[in-house]
């Protein structure tokens, strides 16, 4: 058992290097040895976890998701009696890593996204995350638009991929300096506020 604990805590603190070097330098930066150096790890330790470079990388995003889905479930737990229009703004606010404070988040999410674009394995974990959070995004939307008296016709189904989409661009926008954090907030939040308008 012991062992078992130490190589799933190995696993995480190479996802954990991984994901520090790809903010400095992008996934082509990423390599086996300067994950061993980072993690303060024997190449062999590396190689014991992870058989190759995509295996790791593809263990390290699902890693980076995980975090990202707890931050927007521990979002939605703390305001329990929140409306369903409340808590879709800070679920969305979440996955758009637009606080300074998510910024090498951001980095390394759009590096993951660049490398799935070739990369099978990637891309369908990507694809799992998102058809989960499209779901989440789904319900809330039905939720929020059956509210009010009489209900806003709104496709929840299509509001959620608009959503999730609007929240990946402006993720670009800040890193690119295009927007500032509070200019894109002010996107999100004015495309939220005319959801409940229509």
């Amino acid at each position: 058992m012991p062992r078992q604990v130490d190589h799933a805590s190995r696993r995480l603190l190479i996802a954990e290097a991984v994901c520090r070097l790809a903010d400095e330098r992008g996934l082509e930066g990423v390599t086996l040895r300067d994950v061993a150096a980072r993690a303060e790890v024997s190449m062999g330790a590396v190689q014991r976890c992870f058989r190759t470079k995509e295996e790791m990388l593809v263990f390290a995003l699902g890693h980076v998701g995980e975090q990202v889905a707890a931050r927007v479930r521990a979002r939605l737990i703390r305001s329990p009696a929140q409306s369903a229009a409340t808590a879709l703004g800070h679920a969305a606010s979440e996955f758009a890593l637009l606080r300074d404070e998510h910024r090498a988040e951001a980095r390394v999410w759009l590096a993951f996204l660049a490398q799935a674009a070739i990369s099978a394995p990637l891309a369908e974990i990507l694809k799992t995350n998102y058809a989960a959070l499209e779901e989440s995004f789904t319900h809330l939307i039905t939720t929020a638009a059956a509210t009010p008296d009489p209900p806003i016709p709104l496709n929840p189904h299509h509001e959620a991929r608009t959503l999730l989409a609007l929240a990946d661009g402006l993720t670009t926008h800040v890193l690119l300096g295009h927007l500032t954090p509070p200019e894109a907030e002010t996107v999100l939040h004015t495309h939220l506020a005319n959801l409940w308008t229509a």
